[in-house]
């Protein structure tokens, strides 16, 4: 571009910005301060219930009214001392082994069930409540879509964005995506303070945070490919965080003098007594090469080598080399020629052969399709397979090039799609946590010993509760086990 080009081109960005900054500038509830912000208030709580639907639906609620109604409970009385009291917030425990707990806009705050099993008392608990509602209350998220937007318009401003988010630039395609974005190390630090804050305000002792990061970073789970992302992927360390909140929490309770923080050790543990722990096989699950559903009662192979994702909503699997997919899920019609055709006329692929076949005596029709996307074209196979009212679909796509090297890998697992009547298979049982109380005072090691923990996982059964081997452990000590 000439010079003069590029000084036009700057000084209509730069008015762009003046009117943005104008228009949008918004005081943060936290620093009082203002700030560009792109997002109102009714704006973020419209993103955050349009999130919520696709969360609950991706990765399912906990089916444990009980424990749900108690992380809510205690989630609502520390949001009504936060500096944002006003919004609709509501607590929910997913129902993934995945370790990690996320805010949306609007109020809406996630834990997964993974995370809660590596707690060990209520005062943990409000930590990381209080640390996600720091996020909310700081709006985080919102500067994220504020950063994104402006980033779409061209305005370079010195922001560092990530590729995925890129990909994402209005408010109805922000949604979901929300998870996988990472906030700063700057960001963490606010909320953390945050977070320490707003658990002593509300009663609890907030070192109970710094013992939880201290569990977290001896875990320092990476996502592995796992459909939502692991803690430390979305929630970078800052330098020196676990002492920073102990530095925090102590000069705070000096403000404080005098009163009572809570720990409550035995209250935590007792509401995860039964708790699944890890995956839970009777929503699917791999075994060898094969992917088995008790409760659908239906199987079929899985590539060797492949990746297996398996959510609420479907089941991804993934080649070696990352360039093909076949996903799995349930399609909607009332019969497969039905289905088929709707997937055709929704997703605009060039229809190569469309035909009904039987699969293992299961009526079913076969897609060979491709798409032309904005940058190269897809090849598809799809099978659409009625079984107990339902109708199944596996979609495999790559790109044209490699689709005929990919079509016999995805014609052998879908024609294996087959109704599952093994009941080895069928009447299968998760891993649970049983929560039981010492007998005797004794190393974390004897102690875990002497509740029947094999020897192989008495490492991992050390950092569930929060102990290392050599630890003491007091007589009547409430422990977390797993099930056989």
């Amino acid at each position: 571009m000439k010079r003069r080009q590029i000084a036009v081109g700057f000084s209509a960005l730069l008015v762009i910005i003046l009117m943005a900054w104008v228009i949008s500038c918004a005081v943060n509830p936290v620093t009082g301060k203002r700030e560009l912000m792109l997002l109102s208030e009714a704006d973020e709580i419209s993103l955050g219930q349009q999130t919520d639907q696709e969360i609950v639906q991706t990765y399912g609620v906990y089916e444990d009214a009980a424990l749900n109604a108690y992380v809510n409970n205690l989630g609502q009385r520390i949001a009504a001392i936060t500096h944002r009291p006003n919004l609709p917030y509501t607590f929910k425990v997913l129902d993934t082994p995945v370790v990690n707990a996320f805010a949306v806009p609007g109020g809406y705050v996630y834990l997964t069930r993974g995370i809660l099993a590596y707690m060990n008392n209520e005062a943990e608990l409000a930590g990381v409540i209080g640390h996600e509602l720091g996020h909310v209350n700081m709006r985080h998220s919102a500067q994220q879509y504020t950063q994104q937007s402006l980033a779409s318009l061209g305005l370079g401003v010195g922001l560092i964005l990530s590729e995925k988010m890129r990909q994402y630039s209005d408010l109805a395609q922000f949604g979901v995506q929300m998870l996988f974005l990472s906030f700063s190390r700057a960001d963490e630090r606010e909320a953390d303070d945050l977070g320490v804050d707003y658990s002593l305000k509300s009663g609890y002792d907030s070192n109970g945070m710094a013992s939880f990061f201290v569990t977290l970073e001896r875990m320092n789970p990476a996502s592995g490919g796992a459909s939502l992302p692991e803690w430390f992927s979305t929630h970078p360390n800052p330098d020196n965080r676990i002492q920073a909140v102990i530095d925090r929490t102590a000069k705070k309770k000096k403000e404080m003098a005098g009163t009572n923080f809570a720990i409550n050790e035995s209250e935590y543990l007792a509401k995860l007594n039964g708790l699944i722990f890890g995956d839970d096989p009777r929503q699917g699950y791999v075994d060898g090469n094969a992917f088995y559903h008790p409760t659908m009662k239906f199987s079929f192979p899985v590539p060797s080598g492949w990746t297996v994702n398996n959510t609420p909503a479907q089941v991804q699997m993934i080649s070696n080399q990352q360039d093909a997919v076949i996903i799995f899920g349930l399609s909607g019609g009332t019969n497969s020629a039905e289905a088929a055709r709707a997937f055709v006329s929704e997703s605009g692929v060039t229809v190569k052969q469309l035909d009904a076949v039987s699969i293992n005596s299961l009526t079913a029709h076969r897609l060979v399709a491709s798409l032309q996307n904005e940058s190269q074209a897809l090849g598809f196979q799809s099978f659409f397979i009625e079984k107990d009212n339902n109708i199944y679909v596996f979609h495999g796509y790559t790109t044209e090039p490699q689709f005929s090297g990919y079509q016999t890998t995805f014609e052998r697992t879908m024609r294996s799609f087959t109704t599952l009547t093994d009941a080895n298979r069928i009447n299968v049982s998760p891993t649970k946590l049983i929560v039981k109380k010492t007998q005797r005072t004794g190393t974390a090691r004897t102690v875990l010993q002497s509740l029947g923990v094999a020897q192989a996982d008495l490492e991992s059964a050390a950092l569930m509760n929060g102990l290392t081997l050599d630890q003491q452990v007091p007589v009547g000590r409430m422990i977390k086990v797993t099930s056989k």
